[in-house]
């Protein structure tokens, strides 16, 4: 799924389609980032209720269990040949890189709707903890990026055009939300199936916060 920046940029909204992409994962089975696990009850209401609000001009609600992208590694394979691999030894040495930094546990604030150009989102905003983390792991490997990141919660990906105006219109009960925190505790490397793009994520590895 390509992301641009956030709604003040798109002047229209874009339909994701649901597809394979033979032609992305070219036969590699799994695809892997590291993220955060979401499971605090009053984040997960707004989720929902976002869900709600954008009803049918979301794809119904996959088996993807809600987290945050903090970093896409790519396929992983023991000997990289392509571009957008990742060798099984360089994960490892991410783990070791994160797990060496002995962080301690943080808090995010998870903001209202807001939109890339193909998916709707909450916003989500931290003290730097986040860069910090990426900074650990981006020495080991090039992320696997198309646009700069922008953490961010995921609501859902778009069936239908939809113009910026309209979007605002419906959006507005959820825009502009008190922030609600989120305790971080926990780091994941997850992996899905490459075939699946919304398919539910395998927890390859944890790295536990202080």
């Amino acid at each position: 799924m390509l992301l641009s920046d956030p709604l003040q940029a798109p002047t229209a909204l874009l339909p994701s389609l649901l597809d394979e992409y033979p032609q992305w994962h070219r036969g590699r089975p799994r695809y892997a980032l590291w993220s955060i696990p979401l499971d605090c009850p009053a984040v997960l209401r707004r989720l929902h209720e976002a869900r709600r609000l954008l009803g049918d001009w979301l794809h119904p609600a996959q088996r993807r269990q809600a987290h945050i992208s903090l970093f896409v590694c790519g396929f992983p394979c023991a000997v990289p040949c392509l571009d957008d691999d990742i060798g099984t030894a360089v994960l490892q040495a991410q783990h070791s890189a994160l797990a060496g930094l002995n962080a301690a546990s943080f808090e995010l604030q998870i903001g209202g709707l807001d939109s890339f150009a193909s998916a709707a989102f909450l916003g989500v905003r931290d003290d730097g903890q986040l860069e910090q983390l990426r900074q650990a792991l981006a020495p080991l490997s090039r992320e696997i990026r198309q646009a700069a990141y922008v953490p961010h919660l995921t609501v859902g990906l778009y069936r239908q055009a939809v113009s910026a105006e309209q979007w605002r219109a419906r959006a507005a009960p959820l825009r502009d939300c008190p922030p609600l925190s989120l305790a971080v505790r926990e780091l994941q490397l997850v992996s899905y199936d490459a075939r699946e793009l919304q398919g539910p994520l395998r927890v390859e590895a944890r790295v536990a916060l202080a």
